[in-house]
């Protein structure tokens, strides 16, 4: 289908896939295996300016939006979802400095953010504070022209590996939510360290781990926004990130239907190629059309993201839900084509059936998602009746 790329951002399709096709594919199995950081994938996507599609001009970037974003990952995703978080993950760490930051703040952090010379990283989820985000203990006292932050984050993408830190923390616990304050974190702070590497399903070449503050010391300028605004820092942001995370699910998807579509005409039964039985027709059919059904939902919302609709919250977690939903659906069935060797690791579906899980999971879990687009749906049709 002609999604009507411009020159531009077909170029940043081809130069992705160049680069998961040529760099990425010969080393996605060993990646998965070690669960090492890909940094010489990160080298690469620097050099060809794929950190900076979603940064403006002024601060470094190639002036484009949340959709030349989700062309880049859903490239890389598909071949590699884990790998692809490496850019995904900053992206997500680097929004709220683009929403709420100020000038001084985006003149200092987003030159290198775009240059691929700083990894970010989004820390929010803490060991009793995951869906619900008003649930944050992790602290922030004001101590004079500092912060002091105490306090543990768990899950954090890219931790340990990137340099820089956009953290939710309490500035006001009698307030709940409306008490939580974004922070701008540097990776050397004092009394800033790295708890456990976490040893995951899949997404294995992507770094998660805790984050431990103890008596940590934040200059009051790294502040994003003002004293109380963390949660909708927080909500802002994911409204912009969740299709990043849909573009994930949508390339891991497509990975795992072109796998399903060359094994099924090259697999022989009964004197013939399995992609002549009826049965893995329709089931190739279905996969193909979830994919393409969720990639159209995932590329309208970023472009309604870039136009500056505001009001996108609602269709940010359409497109989250479904899209993972479809990946999950989708690599599962490809293992299903590929029968026994599905099940193997020396075919790639498998891989992609434990990394599309994840995409059900982080940056809100489906079920939340289906809260949010039914509070939403509830808002609307009261707006009507009033």
């Amino acid at each position: 289908m002609n999604y009507f790329l411009t020159d531009e951002q077909q170029f940043i399709k081809e130069i992705a896939a160049k680069i998961a096709r040529e760099k990425i594919l010969p080393i996605r199995a060993g990646l998965d295996e070690s669960g090492e950081f890909p940094w010489e994938i990160v080298k690469v996507l620097a050099d060809s300016n794929l950190f900076g599609v979603y940064i403006e001009e002024k601060y470094g970037g190639t002036g484009g939006g949340v959709f030349d974003l989700c062309i880049a990952v859903e490239e890389l995703s598909r071949v590699c979802g884990g790998i692809s978080l490496c850019l995904a993950a900053t992206a997500l760490g680097t929004f709220p400095l683009i929403l709420f930051g100020s000038d001084a703040q985006k003149l200092k952090y987003l030159p290198d953010i775009a240059a691929g010379k700083t990894i970010v990283a989004f820390a929010l989820t803490e060991p009793n504070a995951g869906s619900d985000a008003g649930a944050i203990q992790t602290t922030a006292r004001k101590d004079g022209d500092h912060y002091v932050l105490n306090g543990t984050k768990q899950w954090i993408t890219n931790g340990g590996e990137a340099a820089l830190y956009t953290v939710v923390a309490m500035t006001d616990k009698a307030r709940g939510s409306r008490g939580a304050s974004t922070f701008i974190v540097e990776k050397g702070m004092p009394g800033f360290e790295f708890g456990k590497k976490e040893n995951k399903m899949g997404i294995r070449a992507s770094a998660t781990r805790e984050l431990i503050f103890q008596d940590c010391r934040v200059p009051a300028a790294n502040l994003l926004g003002k004293e109380g605004q963390g949660f909708i820092v927080a909500m802002k942001t994911f409204d912009a990130s969740r299709p990043g995370v849909a573009a994930q699910a949508v390339g891991i998807a497509q990975g795992a239907l072109d796998e399903s579509i060359s094994y099924a005409r090259q697999r022989e039964q009964f004197g013939k190629p399995i992609i002549s039985f009826q049965g893995i027709q329709f089931m190739l059919a279905d996969m193909a059309t979830q994919v393409e059904a969720a990639r159209a939902l995932v590329y309208a919302c970023a472009r309604a993201i870039d136009a500056g609709d505001t009001k996108v919250a609602k269709e940010s977690a359409m497109a989250k839900l479904f899209a993972s939903d479809v990946a999950m659906k989708v690599t599962v069935d490809a293992v299903q084509i590929l029968g026994g060797y599905g099940y193997m690791k020396e075919y790639p579906v498998e891989k992609m059936m434990r990394d599309a899980k994840i995409t059900q999971i982080y940056e809100g879990t489906n079920q939340i998602q289906r809260t949010i687009i039914a509070s939403h749906l509830v808002k609307e049709q009261a707006g009507k009746k009033s």
